[in-house]
């Protein structure tokens, strides 16, 4: 079959390499998918990078959709050709960007969803959830969400509307609007963000969920929208929240995943009621240019690699 994968570690377009490799089996309480698409996100090319290191080679795509193709032992209630999608484990010599996968966890795929739509959930919508766990987001809550515009923060921005919070973000032009559908208050980020949050808000508000591509001068400007900087929590400008006193979710995490609501939120993605952006569909063969925009830190959306002929 053909994967996607890299046998040392670098620039992820230096050392990833599309060949030929044997197909997974799945091992007890796994199944195996033929990939109709995979996602590319950042974590790939942190892995292509040395994150998390462990034998090579590697593979890449950690969001998948397809079809059953096979069943390891005790998995019940899922059947041959059934469509669904879920997250791919990252450890093997191959994952998603694959012509076959096997997944550990799995949701059926609503027929009224298409592939590319429902690989783009798992991760954006099990990050965004963590990271309001952690800031125990109630109807109460004035939240602000930095980078609402990127697919975590556009997946937090709804899950904090559908409890009920007041819900401030910073966004470009590109999402602007159908955040505001949302129910979500939107103002540009970059200089002078802090004051427009205020005036906004008509105060600091209760606490900010930071998702925005890396920045030296994100956490500084966040850290003058709430009274404590204790309120600020983010998952991707790390060392600067460190040095200045905000939180970072990979400090006080794991606190395990909530995959739970991925499901849920499949089933809202197929009537319209939730969304993650896709940016751009790219065949496999040319997935160079899924990865360097990818590498752009605003691709717009999920960035999808078609596997399987349309």
């Amino acid at each position: 079959m053909r994967t996607l994968r890299f046998h040392r570690t670098g620039e992820p377009l230096d050392v990833l390499r599309l060949e030929e490799a044997e197909p997974p089996q799945p091992a007890p309480g796994q199944l195996r998918v033929t990939v109709e698409v995979c996602t590319v996100n950042p974590a790939d090319l942190a892995l292509c990078r040395g994150l998390y290191p462990g034998d090579l080679p590697r593979g890449i795509g950690l969001e998948v959709a397809g079809t059953v193709d096979a069943l390891g032992e005790n998995v019940t209630g899922v059947r041959l050709g059934d469509a669904v999608f879920g997250p791919v484990p990252f450890t093997g010599p191959t994952a998603g960007a694959s012509d076959l996968a096997v997944l550990d966890t799995w949701f059926p795929r609503p027929p009224a969803l298409a592939p590319a739509a429902a690989a783009a959930l798992p991760m954006a919508v099990d990050t965004a959830q963590l990271g309001l766990d952690l800031l125990a987001i109630t109807p109460a809550t004035t939240l602000l969400v930095s980078g609402g515009g990127t697919t975590t923060g556009f997946a937090a921005v709804q899950l904090a509307r559908r409890t009920g919070a007041r819900v401030l973000t910073t966004a470009g032009p590109t999402h602007a609007e159908a955040l505001r559908a949302t129910g979500a208050e939107v103002t540009p980020y970059g200089g002078g963000m802090a004051g427009r949050v205020r005036e906004l808000a008509g105060g600091p508000v209760d606490v900010v969920l930071d998702v925005s591509p890396p920045d030296d001068a994100t956490i500084p400007e966040l850290l003058r929208t709430v009274t404590d900087p204790s309120h600020v929590l983010t998952i991707s400008n790390l060392a600067a929240a460190r040095e200045l006193g905000a939180r970072d979710a990979f400090t006080e995490g794991p606190l395990g995943h909530r995959y739970d609501v991925v499901g849920k939120c499949a089933r809202l993605a197929a009537r319209r009621r939730f969304g993650i952006p896709v940016a751009r569909v790219v065949p496999l063969a040319d997935w160079r240019e899924a990865i360097e925009t990818s590498q752009s830190q605003r691709p717009g959306g999920k960035v999808v690699l078609q596997v399987a002929p349309r």
